[in-house]
């Protein structure tokens, strides 16, 4: 209701401004008149006929002839050009009340949606952004198709993709941005993300080179030192990982972004780890040989797979097989025990978020 009457409020708003002017009287000068004109004639031919410049019978005839014309003109003024502007007026007044909101309720009720309900006001929030993504995205691929060496173009529609969870095709957005841009630390590190996003977090050897490539060029680069510790932190280097965290935060600016990513990182990497191996078959390898630690560590990591395979819902025999793996550089391993241990527990709920919340820790979330 209250839409209506402001709606109604502002259309007599206008209809006032408009006519307001036309009420007002116009008020003409009297020396622009036809009437005054004449009256100067009068004038001029009875100081003619004073002077003696024309006899009486000549300025008789004149003055009856401009008088004639004054009452003529002076009745066409009174009469005639008052009728025509009240017309006019009481036209444009008709049109203004009726025609106008008449003519702007018709289209309304053509072009607009007077019944369509309320639109959610969660769906307001999201559901326009995300079309207009997709929309910038397909104007965007329409400008690549027919100018694919457009660096621009690729530099735009890169981290859209990325945003829009759509990582495969954000990683060959990136590598042509630098290949029709050029080399930058940050497009260097951009690659590498989407390509450790692909890979459901794992940063990947190709990944990790393209981090090395922006550290190359730009060794401070906030986005390539993080994900460098991230890999040393997924190949057991914790404490490596920790070193590269700590000096970033050291130098970065108090209202730096990515502060509380890295302090998370950290402090998952400085907390308590699940070990690999229990306390006693720690101390069982102290004092031995390279080679000898190896082989034994390998065997107590297969005699632990072994048991875990009757023992399914010893969470912290997992975690420790998951990190055995990881200890010995077993990536693939270490991923494949981590999705028996899921299976293995789903029927348990609290122990698969125990386990989940252990993997966290151990780099291996994706």
């Amino acid at each position: 209701m209250s839409l209506w009457f402001l709606l109604a409020l502002m259309t007599a708003a206008a209809v006032f401004a408009v006519l307001w002017p036309l009420g007002r009287r116009v008020s003409r000068a009297p020396q622009a008149s036809e009437a005054v004109v004449y009256q100067d004639q009068l004038a001029e031919v009875t100081r003619d006929a004073e002077a003696g410049l024309i006899g009486p019978v000549e300025a008789e005839a004149a003055r009856v002839e401009i008088s004639r014309r004054l009452l003529a003109a002076t009745d066409h003024a009174a009469q005639a050009a008052p009728t025509a502007s009240r017309f006019s007026r009481r036209a444009v007044s008709i049109v203004a009340l009726i025609g106008v909101p008449l003519l702007a309720i018709g289209l309304y009720l053509q072009v607009g949606s007077p019944s369509l309900p309320d639109f959610p006001l969660a769906a307001r929030k999201q559901t326009p952004q995300n079309a207009s993504l997709e929309s910038l995205v397909a104007q965007v691929q329409g400008i690549l198709e027919k100018n694919p060496t457009d660096g621009r173009g690729w530099n735009v529609l890169a981290p859209v993709l990325f945003k829009l969870g759509r990582f495969n095709e954000a990683v060959q957005a990136y590598r042509n941005s630098l290949t029709y841009n050029g080399e930058t630390a940050g497009r260097h590190s951009d690659l590498g993300e989407a390509m450790t996003a692909v890979a459901n977090g794992v940063v990947t050897a190709e990944a990790k080179a393209e981090f090395d490539r922006a550290l190359a060029l730009d060794p401070n680069e906030a986005k390539a030192r993080y994900f460098t510790g991230l890999a040393l932190e997924q190949d057991g280097q914790g404490a490596k990982a920790a070193d590269i965290w700590r000096d970033m935060l050291a130098k970065a600016p108090a209202d730096a972004t990515w502060r509380p990513l890295v302090q998370e990182a950290l402090a998952r990497v400085s907390g308590p780890r699940a070990p690999a191996l229990s306390n006693e078959q720690m101390a069982a390898v102290q004092g031995m040989a390279a080679g000898d630690q190896k082989a034994l560590i390998e065997g107590m990591v297969e005699r632990l797979a072994g048991r875990l395979k009757t023992n399914k819902d010893d969470v912290e025999g997992w975690l420790r097989l998951v990190r055995a793996y990881m200890v010995l550089g077993d990536k693939d391993k270490a991923q494949a025990a981590r999705e028996e241990a899921r299976q293995a527990l789903t029927g348990t709920p609290e122990h698969l978020r125990q386990l989940n919340d252990g993997l966290k820790g151990l780099g291996l979330d994706g």
